[in-house]
């Protein structure tokens, strides 16, 4: 589905990606785990248009992207929740909501899709004329992937939805994800909570300063003694 070979980022002189490899297959859920200013965010926004590359290719369904403008890549498919939510804090839930259909016309689909959105996220349909920036950080993260699946994606790439929240927030934000990969959605996720990502993830990848050093099932990732070392604790994930 979406395939990087040998991607090279430089900001300034200074190579964020040396030379990455990634690859996500339709319908799995994948997950890029790693420290901060490992190249994790860069990664997702490199595929998105939003940092172009030094070298290397990135493709979806065989078709080149990085020749794409950002809302020709979101209409093809792929859609970004962003690291810190990002919500349009002064416009109201459904104004924020609308706003991801921003590349649609189909009204009616749109609409069944908000009725969605409202299913998976009923606090979202209860707080719809309530301003974005009033709400709290984990409905705050709800609203940001609602508003991405007003795009109607079949890769949502997802930069540290865990970030900041409570734990309890963050075991609903893992459910969510879950949920919406059951409905038919391809789902890349960027996060620094490894344990949380691997144990819901088909394949997983650690970055480490612009390289891929470690590739696996999330399972085997778990069960790494590197990963556990550096991610997990000195303690085996169960």
């Amino acid at each position: 589905m979406l395939k990087i070979d040998n991607l090279v980022v430089s900001y300034g002189g200074i190579e964020a990606l040396k030379g990455i490899n990634l690859e996500v297959e339709e319908g799995k859920i994948v997950t890029l785990i790693g420290a901060n200013g490992a190249g994790k965010s860069t990664t997702l926004r490199s595929i998105v248009g939003l940092v172009k590359p030094k070298s290397g290719t990135i493709s979806y369904k065989g078709k080149d992207l990085l020749s794409e403008k950002t809302q020709n890549i979101v209409r093809q498919g792929i859609t970004l929740v962003p690291e810190g939510r990002r919500v349009f804090p002064n416009l109201t839930v459904l104004e924020n909501l609308k706003i991801g259909a921003f590349t649609r016309a189909d009204s009616k689909e749109m609409s069944a899709d908000l009725d969605r959105v409202h299913s998976t996220f009923p606090i979202l349909k209860e707080r719809g004329w309530q301003l974005a920036g009033t709400l709290s950080g984990g409905e705050q993260q709800m609203l940001a992937v609602g508003r991405a699946l007003m795009s109607k994606p079949k890769l949502l790439m997802m930069d540290e939805p865990s970030l900041g929240l409570a734990p309890l927030i963050v075991k609903e934000i893992f459910e969510i994800i879950k949920e919406i990969h059951r409905q038919g959605v391809t789902i890349l996720l960027i996060e620094q909570n490894a344990n949380a990502a691997l144990h819901i993830a088909d394949v997983g990848y650690v970055l480490e300063t612009g390289r891929i050093t470690l590739k696996g099932s999330g399972k085997e990732l778990l069960q790494n003694e590197a990963v556990i070392s550096a991610y997990l604790g000195k303690k085996k994930a169960k």
